[in-house]
């Protein structure tokens, strides 16, 4: 990784995001919304470039005002714009929110014809992947065509060049016309995975057997709930290739499952919530900073853990990212990154 000129490049989703402007309120009674910038591999990027990494994404957008709204904030968040195509014929996608904390947040996405779902193998080749040290691949890339061919291709320049890939496995129920496909499709990306990061229901969701399973409720389509066995999922997926997976556990932290059977729980930081979405991609940002500074996996993912602490009070996702210095100071405040880590260190 020594000789890359870049840390991290994204591969994924990006939109306009509209949240509500009345925190609480039922959507039927919202009266405005403040327009953010949104998409996972967007959200992380952004949120390694304020840590500090040199950072890039390879989406699309269409030839139009949200086009330029989502360009223009990029540039000035020192986000690398070169591999966004434009798309003509296509739109920038957006997204809908409501804002009801503790735990209701329904959600709408306008995704039909979106510009990022056609990014192509064309594409990956002008996006120099080879110079960067971390691709980071957002699964719900491989919902649809050209994008999903694009994203394998991906990988297999990363892996041709030595690129660490790391997956997040990002689950959107609506964006798949048969839900089992996710998890067919995650499966066979995670051989050229190195780590991959999903919540307990991504997990359950990527190896799904029944689409009964699934129970989606206030349209919270970034929160469904998953019957299964979570044990057996990781278990099929770390074995599957990944060295490392990382299961995102809300407030409670995060857990290490490597790939000898080893686990190690990293505790989380307590704050009241205002809005869950983008804490996620706030975790993945700080533990991918972390991971490219040559840090333990325990401190990485601590330093992600405040990330998505961090951003789970705000109202917004890539506009409230933290900069190294308050997130630091923030840890700080609550017992610092390193607090009993080796008694965490367990074997399964």
């Amino acid at each position: 990784m020594k000789d890359k000129i870049f840390d991290l490049i994204t591969f994924g989703r990006s939109s306009i995001d509209l949240y509500s402007q009345n925190i609480g309120a039922d959507f039927v009674d919202i009266k405005g919304f403040d327009a953010f910038v949104g998409g996972s591999p967007l959200n992380i990027a952004v949120g390694a470039s304020r840590l500090g990494a040199k950072a890039s994404i390879i989406t699309g957008v269409g030839n139009d005002k949200i086009g330029d709204f989502i360009i223009n904030f990029l540039k000035k968040q020192n986000v690398g714009t070169d591999a966004i195509p434009r798309i003509n014929g296509a739109r920038t996608s957006a997204v809908i929110l409501g804002i009801e904390p503790p735990d209701k947040f329904p959600l709408v996405y306008y995704r039909d014809n979106c510009a990022d779902n056609q990014v192509t193998i064309d594409h990956v080749i002008d996006a120099n992947i080879s110079q960067y040290k971390i691709l980071e691949i957002s699964a719900t890339a491989l919902s649809v065509e050209p994008s999903r061919s694009a994203v394998f291709y991906a990988t297999e320049i990363a892996q041709d060049h030595g690129v660490d890939v790391v997956l997040d496995i990002d689950f959107r129920a609506d964006q798949w016309k048969d839900v089992r496909s996710f998890g067919l499709m995650v499966r066979a990306l995670l051989p050229k995975v190195k780590i991959a990061i999903g919540t307990e229901e991504e997990i359950l969701a990527a190896t799904l057997q029944n689409a009964e399973q699934i129970s989606i409720k206030h349209q919270q389509i970034s929160a469904p709930e998953i019957k299964g066995n979570l044990d057996a999922s990781i278990q099929k997926i770390i074995s599957s290739g990944p060295e490392i997976l990382i299961v995102k556990r809300g407030s409670k932290g995060v857990s290490i499952y490597y790939k000898d059977g080893q686990q190690q729980d990293v505790p989380g930081f307590p704050v009241e919530v205002l809005n869950v979405l983008g804490a996620g991609d706030a975790f993945a940002s700080g533990f991918i900073y972390g991971y490219l500074q040559g840090w333990s996996l325990y401190k990485a993912c601590r330093l992600g853990n405040a990330c998505g602490a961090w951003v789970v009070q705000k109202p917004g996702c890539a506009n409230d990212m933290p900069y190294y210095k308050e997130i630091m100071q923030f840890a700080d405040s609550r017992g610092g990154l390193m607090p009993n880590e080796k008694e965490t260190f367990m074997v399964h």
